[in-house]
């Protein structure tokens, strides 16, 4: 129930070991202080229905249906999760790429991953930007377009090199 007072005007109590949120001389919420930087915690009774359904979730289970929708998705799905100081701030991302796979179908997703993982871009942003500009459907192996020649009488080219080294060399 503490979600519910997100905005809501609180006090804290922080002691070495414990931070206590009061609100109207009342404590609603404690836990353990964890020291040092960037670091949390979070009780499942805390949080929102919708969010308790993602604390069900594991790495390994999600890592687990991923490998089950393609090779490309469980490598994405790992390396989110990997990226994180926390897998849990990865589970959001993955239960979205479940959802597009839903949306655009478990092929699509796929491709659309060993894009993105070629791109090196583990986030479901780039997934998503993928398969909305179906670019999931580019071979993945294109080409780089032909430059033309330039020419101008200023550009010598390569020739011109091998026949100034070749020359200096017979020298």
């Amino acid at each position: 129930m503490a979600y519910q007072l997100v905005h809501a005007h609180v006090e804290a109590r922080v002691t070495a070991t414990t931070v206590e949120v009061f609100l109207k001389g009342q404590r609603v919420a404690s836990h353990a202080r964890l020291l040092g930087r960037g670091r949390y915690s979070t009780q499942v009774a805390h949080m929102p229905r919708a969010h308790r359904a993602h604390a069900e979730w594991t790495p390994s289970r999600l890592i687990g249906w991923a490998d089950q929708t393609g090779h490309a998705t469980g490598r994405l799905v790992a390396g989110i999760l990997e990226r994180r100081p926390h897998p849990e701030q990865g589970y959001r991302a993955c239960l979205g790429l479940m959802r597009l796979g839903r949306v655009h179908g478990l092929d699509r997703l796929d491709a659309a991953c060993a894009r993105a993982e070629r791109l090196r871009s583990y986030s479901y942003r780039t997934v998503e930007h993928i398969l909305t500009h179906q670019q999931d459907r580019l071979p993945l192996d294109e080409p780089a377009p032909a430059r033309p020649a330039l020419t101008h009488e200023n550009v010598r080219g390569a020739t011109y090199y091998e026949e100034v080294y070749a020359d200096a060399s017979h020298d």
